[in-house]
């Protein structure tokens, strides 16, 4: 069952590294997204560092989405969901292995890069560790809550347009906790109340989204 598990991911890993540059596109959606707003609100440091923390977790959260709609669109185009869903694995941990694969390939580059962004945002540096661990914790989150938006449209015309709208009020939380974060090392306050709502949040996701993502796709495939 490990294997399995684990040749589902490799799979994913090499289709989302390799499939017409996606971690590209939204890595690059990222950066253009961040970078847009020192040319909009001016170069100001107080304004910038002011704004950096929503900024940038407003972004990334955005370029997650950019490739949720294809998460469980193209298995099932060319079957594949079909025998994914006729395996011992349980189709729980088939969902959960995929939504690991989207998360290695979207958030964890997100959060590997975020610090560089932040720099540019004149965040305080202080704030830039509380910043990568918040979004350690948040990005699969934002990955978990997107597939069960991914499974629910799947099939449905105008899916790419469907996702964002069904996840984006989901993910709310995520985005509160993570700038609540952030914000408060900045300010010199302890940021673990955030971090330990992010951390619960995460466990209450890991939780329940395999059921509701399995529950999804076998309507879908029936």
């Amino acid at each position: 069952m490990t294997r399995a598990f684990l040749a589902i991911v490799g799979r994913d890993l090499r289709v989302g590294f390799g499939a017409q540059g996606a971690m590209l596109t939204t890595l690059l959606f990222f950066v253009l997204a961040v970078s847009l707003f020192p040319l909009g609100v001016g170069p100001e440091p107080q304004i910038l560092a002011r704004i950096a923390a929503g900024v940038i977790w407003v972004a990334a959260l955005l370029a997650a989405m950019l490739s949720l709609d294809r998460l469980f669109q193209t298995d099932q185009e060319d079957g594949t969901l079909d025998l994914l869903a006729q395996t011992p694995l349980p189709l729980g941990l088939v969902a959960l292995a995929k939504t690991l694969a989207h998360w290695l390939t979207t958030g964890l580059p997100l959060t590997v890069i975020a610090p560089l962004l932040a720099v540019m945002m004149q965040m305080d540096a202080a704030a830039m560790p509380v910043l990568l661990l918040a979004l350690l914790l948040g990005t699969p989150s934002l990955s978990l809550i997107g597939a069960i938006g991914a499974a629910l449209t799947l099939g449905a015309r105008r899916g790419a347009v469907l996702v964002p709208l069904i996840t984006l009020p989901l993910v709310i939380p995520v985005l509160i906790f993570g700038v609540g974060a952030v914000e408060a090392a900045a300010y010199g306050l302890t940021p673990a109340p955030h971090l330990l709502l992010l951390g619960a949040f995460l466990a209450g996701s890991l939780a329940l989204s395999p059921f509701a993502i399995a529950g999804a796709i076998k309507l879908a495939l029936e």
